[in-house]
């Protein structure tokens, strides 16, 4: 059931992004789409998920994940901006409002899966991927609001001392890996790389030109571009992402060649399955 919410979930976040930037388009011979239904889902599956217990986290927070809270945080936004809303929904403000506390709290709250309930090297592969989810949600947020709050700095600030300095991993983050394709799993160090680079691109006031951050975002890019053309779909579709926001992670030809490959995974529906953008199997091995 889990897989089924989560995947629904990030589907609608997709289709949300992607029809705000077709929006000025010709739609005659598009079918019907809801964007109030779309936005009532979203809002719906966040509040449910802020108050699942398995979600619960200490200091009366909760976990802000890759597949669900994540890209509810980037894509309900611009919804907002669809549907003519002045503010941000219940739900938004709850995650908002749990992101900045477990932020302002860095040094005090618990990683999201401590070692000792959850053995080595969970707590690192928790500290890594939230780093990098309380930064896309903080720089999302304030992208609508055209400046970078000092609280959107620091979470950025605690990304930047968990980047990989040596090995394979230089220029990216540790990152959970509960063989959860494709968001926690071993080739997921890449999508949080890529949803990083997703932030720092979203980042109002020229974050991403900032002195001190250069050599860091170097490594980022060179990480990014090394493993670019070997990720599976679902890793690649991130990365063209973040190619749309921060210059010079893909050329013109490598952002064509995702595209395509994007175009042959559709269905005959119209539609999109996950396990077309990644090797998965269901837990009963199938």
């Amino acid at each position: 059931m889990k897989k089924k919410i989560t995947a629904a979930a990030f589907g609608v976040a997709l289709v949300a992004a992607a029809w705000t930037l077709t929006a000025g388009a010709s739609r005659a011979d598009a079918p019907a789409w809801n964007p109030h239904a779309a936005a009532s889902y979203l809002d719906q599956r966040a509040d449910w998920w802020t108050t699942w217990p398995g979600a619960a986290r200490d200091h009366e927070t909760f976990c802000v994940s890759c597949h669900t809270a994540a890209p509810y945080a980037v894509a309900r936004p611009a919804l907002r901006r669809v549907l003519g809303e002045n503010a941000p929904s219940t739900a938004e403000a709850k995650l908002a409002a749990n992101v900045l506390k477990r932020v302002r709290m860095w040094r005090e709250v618990e990683p999201f899966y401590p070692d000792q309930t959850r053995g080595v090297p969970k707590t690192s592969e928790s500290r890594g991927t939230e780093s990098i989810l309380n930064a896309l949600v903080l720089s999302s947020r304030d992208a609508a609001a055209g400046a970078l709050s000092d609280d959107a700095r620091q979470a950025f600030d605690n990304m930047w001392a968990l980047q990989m300095k040596t090995g394979d991993q230089t220029g990216a983050w540790t990152w959970l890996n509960f063989h959860y394709e494709p968001w926690e799993a071993e080739r997921s160090p890449y999508y949080g790389a890529t949803l990083a680079a997703v932030a720092i691109g979203m980042a109002p006031g020229h974050y991403a030109a900032t002195g001190d951050i250069q050599d860091r975002l170097k490594a980022l890019r060179a990480y990014l571009q090394k493993g670019a053309d070997s990720q599976h779909l679902f890793n690649r579709i991130n990365l063209l992402w973040a190619s749309t926001l921060l210059p010079d992670l893909l050329s013109a030809e490598q952002q064509r060649s995702i595209i395509d490959a994007v175009r042959r995974a559709q269905q005959d529906d119209g539609g999109w399955t996950m396990s077309r953008f990644a090797d998965w199997k269901r837990i009963d091995n199938t």
